[in-house]
Order: structure tokens, then C-alpha cells, then sequence
């Protein structure tokens, strides 16, 4: 018995092998290095212009900026395998901007930040 589960073990390691699900982190890295973005020019932006889970709900219902998962969706364009932790609306410059705190599989966190107006990705750190 002990056997049919060793050749089981075996063979099924050999088949995940050969259609590329076991991969390593460093060719994770190695993937999503090209796509990081950041701007320097443009400081992320401070606590204090965080606006509260009612100030964001008031400005989805009057659809002043994009749902939360729409930026959670934008934001897995640039970190796709990551686990997003946290999305707040903050406002920025001029504008408003969701700021994504991810987990990468690496474990670092990246904080995503997305024009909460077009859903695009404003930049990343």
C-alpha cells in the first residue's frame, strides 16, 4: 500500500513538473519585476486625506469614482498573484485615488495606487 502512494506521489509530481504548476518564487520575481512602476515625482499620498468608509460610499453612489473592486481589479493588472489586504480612497493632489496594500507571494507588501476616477493605475511602491 505503502508503495501505490509513493508511485502516485511520484507521478503526480512529475505531471505538475511538466505542465509548469511548480514554479519558484524567484521566477515569480523575476515576472513582475518588469512591470513595477514607481513615481518619484509624486509622494504617495498622507494619512490624513483618507477618506472614511462613508465618504466612500457616498462617492460610489453618486458615481464620482469606481467601485473598490473595480480598483482591486485594476490593480492585479500590474501585481496579479498577489492577496490584497487593504483599499482605501484618499484624496490626491487634485483628485481621488485608491491606495491597495498587497501581499506578495515573496512576502513583501506594494501599495498600488489607482485614479479612482478611470481605474487606472497611477503607480506603484
Amino acid at each position: 500500500m505503502r508503495h501505490v502512494f509513493t508511485l502516485l506521489a511520484g507521478c503526480l509530481t512529475v505531471v505538475a513538473l511538466a505542465t509548469g504548476a511548480i514554479g519558484t518564487l524567484a521566477e515569480e520575481a523575476a515576472t513582475t519585476s518588469p512591470q513595477l512602476t514607481r513615481i518619484q515625482s509624486v509622494p504617495p499620498p498622507r494619512a490624513e486625506n483618507c477618506l472614511t468608509a462613508a465618504d466612500l460610499r457616498e462617492a460610489v453612489a453618486e458615481r464620482r469614482v469606481i467601485e473598490p473592486v473595480a480598483a482591486i481589479r485594476a490593480a492585479r493588472t500590474v501585481i496579479p498573484r498577489a492577496e490584497i489586504q487593504r483599499a482605501s480612497l484618499y484624496r490626491h493632489d487634485e483628485g481621488l485615488v485608491y491606495m491597495l496594500t498587497a501581499l506578495r507571494r515573496d512576502g513583501h507588501f506594494v501599495h498600488v495606487m489607482v485614479d479612482a476616477k478611470t481605474g487606472e493605475v497611477a503607480g506603484q511602491y
